[in-house]
């Protein structure tokens, strides 16, 4: 299990939360920090704080940046990283809402290549859909299902092409899943070839301000 933990919360809102996460990082694929939509204007001290204990407990750090499906300006999307770089040292970036057709491919590629000059280790895709094949080979994970627990278990369908892919390289983000039930869906992440997840029970609109429950069964 290699778990992708957005936890989309103030630190002073939830400290909870983010002390639960700090006691479990190193078993995480990678904590997403997201302080205002993206990197914010101004450096939050909160949001520091945690990710120096983040970083000191073994987690790897990525700013989270919206790409807006491909219509922000790379500039602009370049710019969040270099902040999230300067004021959190995250090691990568989580680029959100990201194109999936192949007509977006060339700008994705461009921009990933961006990234990568400023020192970026780690790109994450976020079009939450199986993209056009080309995406995969860009980044280090794909996330090709981001979506309700109800969708996932009901309506999730394979391309043959991700059959061919390593497991490590794609990700599922799932919401509303019954507590009970968030072992499942690790598992099922698994059988359906990814080996990186993300289950939550929280539900929209913003179902990832609470932690997984994942990462207190690693325990049991």
């Amino acid at each position: 299990m290699s778990l992708l933990i957005p936890l989309y919360v103030h630190p002073a809102e939830d400290p909870g939360a983010w002390h639960r996460l700090i006691s479990c990082a190193a078993r995480t694929y990678a904590v997403v920090l997201n302080p205002a939509n993206g990197p914010g204007e101004v450096l939050d001290p909160a949001f520091l704080a945690a990710a120096e204990a983040l970083r000191a407990a073994g987690a790897r750090l990525l700013g989270y940046v919206d790409t807006d499906y491909g219509s922000r300006d790379p500039a602009q999307v370049v710019a969040d990283a270099r902040r999230h770089q300067e004021w959190y040292a995250a090691d990568g970036c989580f680029l959100d809402r990201t194109t999936a057709g192949p007509d977006g491919l060339p700008a994705c590629r461009r921009l990933v290549r961006s990234l990568r000059k400023l020192g970026i280790s780690t790109v994450v895709l976020n079009p939450g859909v199986h993209p056009a094949p080309g995406y995969v080979a860009l980044a280090d994970l794909t996330v090709t299902f981001e979506g309700h627990w109800s969708t996932y278990v009901s309506a999730f369908s394979r391309p043959s092409w991700t059959e061919r892919q390593p497991p490590e390289r794609l990700c599922h983000l799932v919401y509303g899943v019954p507590a009970p039930l968030v072992p499942l869906a690790v598992r099922t992440a698994t059988q359906r070839g990814a080996a990186v997840c993300g289950p939550v029970t929280g539900e929209p609109p913003n179902p990832w301000s609470r932690l997984t429950p994942a990462l207190t069964e690693a325990d049991r």
